[in-house]
This record gives structure tokens, sequence and C-alpha cells, in this order.
């Protein structure tokens, strides 16, 4: 395809890319809604449906550096082939699964596809809009379909689940796919690094187990204790690998990440940034759309339609964003968007069981919404500015990383302090009734399997209820604060070391937009 085709099909191809963006990060979150009907017909613990959510995204971090690198040497329009036909294949298996291992096992395999696709359409974006202020724009129609399809995941996991089963959830992947892998067949021009060299397959190795390390203890950290050995002894493996990793790349000649790009501290903040963004998105998700179900009592349809105001706030702020970034400078933006983001999560850790949805809830799920937005396009721009352009696959590698190991780790860390919390407040609530111990440890482990047992509990089914409910707003509450604090902390890195303006983005001799002060 000539230079010419290319750029008369410029925004054809940007659809296409869209559209395949769309349907690795809409996995994220589609499977949220469905949680606990996952938990009821799969009898899954709350330490089972972290993992069901986090298998995802685990492999799909671990492997995007491994997916940007390969789809810069052999080509990228066929890596994203290759990983729309195996989420694909990894979708309708696990919609057919029928235990909780084997559908965290199934999602971990979609994760894989995930790694190919995501590096791949952001790579494919720069490299076709070579022009910068065409460039800003289409990043910010990405990241709106992007945060979008976060967004929109629950609406169309609950639709589905008021008509079909849970594994319809992955069973609509097939369709999409597979007009995409036409699509792209058909407009998406072909690229690669001419200049690419031998895989680094011991990096590869280092950051695969050193993520894995790292998410495997915080989500088990709960149940082991957060000072046993076990615990310390997994976050000490995960430091050593990680470090290693790092060490590693610096003594070759040819590194999969060259890590020294991290000394670059705009570069670093935009990473932060975007990573602190998701990390309490993700975390927050995975709470709220429990909190809809198990407290509020709508059914899954109806806790994806109340998420419609985070829908329609990201979309909206997400595509402003780069408008407002060039009026009012990249760092004024972002620092807003954690700062607004914050608020939001303060105020749902207010929250309480019957608190007006017309009120706190949607005005808090707004301020999250819009925080991410304004902070999504603007610090991509930066990120994949900073890399020349042959390196495109590993420069949006190092984005989706960030999006991804912040969003697992969100999962994680909000889903083990709000299970922290849960686990004794349940077993406080339960004391005064006379239920056999291992009944108690069952509920203890999940809000989905207290309100079972007080299905069962006759007389004691009101008092139970009210126990389960405020034993989960007491863990939600927290794990919003520890939300707010890490929005308010990345506001003020972001502040510090962020460029001001786009225009501090300039050229350098290797054709790579670089930040300046």
């Amino acid at each position: 395809m000539d230079a010419t085709t290319i750029h008369d099909r410029r925004w054809t191809i940007l659809a296409v890319l869209c559209l395949s963006v769309f349907l690795a990060v809409v996995d994220n979150t589609i499977v949220n809604v469905a949680l606990p009907t996952i938990q009821r017909d799969l009898g899954a613990t709350t330490s089972d449906l972290q993992w069901i959510v986090d298998a995802y995204s685990l492999v799909f971090a671990a492997l995007l550096f491994l997916g940007g690198s390969l789809g810069d040497r052999f080509g990228r329009k066929g890596a994203l082939q290759l990983g729309l036909v195996w989420f694909a294949l990894c979708s309708a298996v696990a919609g057919s699964t029928t235990s909780a291992g084997g559908l965290t096992l199934a999602r971990a395999a979609m994760g894989i596809g995930a790694a190919f696709i995501f590096p791949a359409t952001l790579a494919i974006l720069t490299d076709v809009f070579r022009v910068p202020s065409e460039r800003a724009k289409a990043i910010g129609i990405w990241s709106a379909v992007s945060g979008l399809a976060v967004a929109v995941g629950p609406v169309s996991g609950g639709w589905l689940l008021e008509h079909f089963s849970w594994g319809s959830i992955f069973y609509v992947n097939l369709p999409i796919a597979a007009f995409t892998l036409v699509a792209g067949a058909l407009v998406v021009p072909t690229s690669k690094d001419g200049g690419a060299h031998r895989l680094d397959f011991v990096g590869l190795g280092l950051s695969t187990l050193g993520v894995a390390a790292l998410v495997w203890t915080t989500i088990e950290a709960p149940e082991a204790g957060w000072t046993s050995t076990q615990t310390v002894a997994g976050y000490a493996a995960s430091v050593i690998l990680l470090v290693g990793f790092v060490l590693v790349e610096l003594r070759r000649e040819h590194p999969m990440l060259d890590v020294r790009v991290f000394s670059n501290a705009r570069f670093s903040a935009a990473s932060t940034s975007i990573s602190i963004g998701f990390f309490c998105l993700f975390g927050f998700i995975f709470l709220v759309t429990q909190y809809f179900q198990y407290v509020r009592g709508y059914s899954p349809l109806s806790a994806g339609i109340h998420t419609l105001p985070f829908a329609v706030a990201t979309g909206v702020f997400s595509s402003t964003a780069p408008r407002l970034a060039e009026r009012f400078g990249i760092r004024n933006v972002v620092t807003l968007g954690l700062v607004v983001q914050s608020s939001g999560f303060a105020l749902a850790a207010v929250l309480r069981a019957d608190s007006a949805y017309w009120g706190p809830v949607v005005v808090s799920s707004v301020l999250i919404a819009a925080g991410l937005g304004l902070v999504i396009s603007p610090c991509t721009n930066v990120i994949v500015g900073s890399l020349p352009r042959e390196k495109a696959g590993v420069g949006s590698a190092v984005n989706d990383v960030t999006r991804e190991l912040g969003g697992t780790l969100g999962v994680a860390v909000i889903g083990s302090v709000f299970s922290s919390l849960f686990g004794p407040r349940m077993i406080d609530a339960l004391a005064r009734f006379p239920l056999p111990t291992e009944v108690v440890e069952a509920a203890s482990e999940s809000i989905g399997a207290a309100l079972s047992i007080a299905e069962q509990a006759g007389a004691s089914q009101a008092a139970i209820i009210a126990g389960a409910q405020s034993a989960f707003m007491d863990g939600f509450s927290v794990g919003c604060w520890v939300a707010a604090g890490v929005s308010l902390a990345g506001s003020i890195i972001s502040f510090s070391v962020l460029p001001r303006h786009l225009s501090a983005l300039e050229v350098d001799t290797d054709g790579a937009e670089v930040a300046t002060p």
C-alpha cells in the first residue's frame, strides 16, 4: 500500500484500530458485572473473583513488551491479526468453562491475544498519522474509545446476562473479532522496524515472572497474612526479578525495553499518571459492580445501565482532553484530571447502602470518569512521542503496560484491602448467630456467599443481610479512600514533572518527539 493511499484512508484505518482496541479493552471490565453470577454458578470466592479479573490483565501486561517487540520485528499488521484470531478462540473456550480455575486459565490465554492487539493498534496509528497535530487528534479518538470501552463493559455485560448465560459475555467477542479481521485485512497497512534485532528472551522472562510474583502476592496476602513468610517472600522475589530485569536491560546492546527512556522525567511522569489512573479505576470497578448488585439489589442489566453516566463522561472528556491540553497545557490538564478523580473517589468513600443514585452515586462516578478522560490522551501523546517512529511498537507497549499493570495492581491492592476488612467484619457480624465454623468462614470470603447463607437463615435473614452489607460498605469505603489518596499523590507528581504545553515536545535527531522544559 503506497503512502498516498495510506494517507487517504487514515481515518478509516483509525476506525479499524479503534474497534480492535475496543475489543481488547472491553474484556477488562465486561466480566465485572458478571462476577455475582459467576460466583453463584461456579462457587467462586473473592480471591477466585480477583484472579478471574486479574488473570487477563496480568498476562496482558506481562506480554505487552513481547507483543510490541514481535510486531516491530515481523510486522504490526500480522501481530494484530494473529492477536485477534487467538483472542477469539480463547473467548470461545472461556464461555464454555465449568469451573473458576478453568475460567481463570481461559482468561489468562485471552490476555496473550490482547498483548498482541493493543500495542499494534497504537504503533500503526503512530506510523499512519505522521503530522503531529493530526496524530494528537487520532490519539485523542483512540484514547476516547479505549476509555469508553472500560465503561461500556458493564453495560453490555449486563444486557447479555439479562438475556443469556454468563458465557455470552465471551461469545460476543467472536463476531466482533471476525468483522475486525476482515476490515483490517482490507485497509490496515503493513509496517515494521527495519532495524529490529534478536528477541530478548531473558528480559521477557524476568519481567513476566516479576510482574506475576507481585500480583499473585498481593491477591493472596489477605488470606496468607500481610506479614506472613509467603507474603514477604513473594514481594522479595518480585523485587529481585524486576531489579534483575532492569540490570539485564541496561547491559544489553539491543534490549527488549531500553529502560533508559525512563530517565526522561516527563516520559516517566506520563507513564506513572496513566498507571495511577487505571490503578484506581479498575480497583473501583471491581467493587462498585458488586455494590450495585449485592448492596443495592440491581439486576446485572440494571447495574450496567447505572454505569452509563460513567461511560458518557469518559468518552466526552477523553475526546476533548487534547484540545484542552493544547490550550491550557498538558501539565495543568493531567493534574486537574487526577485531582478531579481523587475527589470522585473521596465522595464514593462516604456512600451508604441507601445513598441516592441521582446524587452522590452519579456525581462520584462522573468525577472519576472525567478525571480519567483528562489523563489518558495527553499522557499517551507524551509517551508515544518520546521514541523514534520505528520503535512505535515498544513505545506503545510501554503506554499499554502502564495502564494494564496499573489496572491489575488496582484490582489486586484495592481488592485485597477490601478483603482484609470485609472478612473480619463479617465474622464479627455472625458471631451472635449459632452457625457452624465452616459456614462463617465461607461467609467471610465473599458477600455473595454471605447472602446465600442469609437466605437459609430463617428469622435471622434480615440481620445477616444487614451485617453483610455493612461489612461490604466498610471495605468499600477504605478501598475508595486508598484510590483517592493514590490519585492525589499522582497529581503532585504530574504537576511537578510533566511539560507545560504540547509545544514543549520538540523533535530530536532521530525523528522522535521528546519533552523539554
